[in-house]
């Protein structure tokens, strides 16, 4: 009689006769184990690429294989943005000044000898090179206002001067005078179109290569009685001016 054991082998065997293994199941399951390792390749590589594209987006092009071409680039990075641009305008840089003058009375190549009652040097000048010039206040005068400027124009510069009176003199705007044996003349210059006054200026040939231009502020120019006392002064003016050149 057979033990229990050799009575479960022989049901065991019985029940699994019928089962046969299919030919390429071995194959099949190297494949089938092959595949899930290619899927989980690709989607790690995928992975990868999109941390790329969102981190780092010049990377990308170099880690999946082949060079991109324009339209793969556009697709993978945006284009950096261009530098911003500064478009305001650099500050003019202050002009060299004549240095300390004293009382103001000689500059340059130019000697003051007259000045209205109460003016003085305001301490500020300006250097050009060839134009340079000096303005006078009353003490006490906000900084930065005048009452009087004289600018002086020599060389290359004198040329300049000539054609603005030129200019002036075919517009029948302003006269020619005679100051001391001197050609100048007598203009209001910058008239506004908004009511103001304008500067009014005396040019005078104070040598064969200079020109100085005399001019009142508007407002000094309106403590005078009328334009003919404002010429008067600034005929005055010039008359005491004398060049050192």
């Amino acid at each position: 009689m057979p033990t229990l054991e050799e009575e479960i082998r022989r049901l065991m065997a019985e029940g699994t006769a019928g089962l046969h293994a299919a030919p390429d199941l071995a194959g099949r399951v190297v494949r089938s184990t092959r595949e899930r390792r290619r899927r989980v390749r690709i989607a790690a590589v995928a992975a990868s690429v999109a941390a790329c594209v969102v981190v780092t987006p010049a990377v990308a092009f170099f880690t999946i294989g082949t060079t991109p071409t324009a339209g793969e680039r556009s697709t993978f990075a945006t284009a950096p943005e261009p530098p911003a641009i500064d478009d305001t305008p650099p500050m003019p840089s202050a002009p060299p000044s004549l240095g300390d003058l004293g009382d103001g009375r000689e500059f340059g190549r130019m000697k003051v000898g007259y000045l209205p009652d109460g003016l003085e040097w305001s301490g500020r000048s300006a250097d050009w090179g060839d134009t340079y010039q000096v303005t006078y206040a009353y003490r006490g005068d906000e900084k930065g206002s005048y009452r009087l400027v004289i600018m002086v124009y020599e060389g290359s510069a004198v040329q300049e001067v000539e054609q603005r009176i030129t200019a002036y003199r075919d517009e029948a705007d302003g006269k020619a005078v005679t100051v001391g044996g001197r050609s100048g003349y007598l203009v209001v210059q910058h008239v506004g179109e908004d009511g103001m006054k304008g500067t009014p200026t005396l040019f005078l040939r104070t040598s064969d290569s200079q020109w100085a231009e005399i001019g009142f502020s508007p407002v000094y120019a309106a403590e005078y009685s009328g334009a003919e006392a404002v010429n008067a002064e600034l005929l005055r003016i010039g008359q005491g001016l004398t060049s050192t050149l």
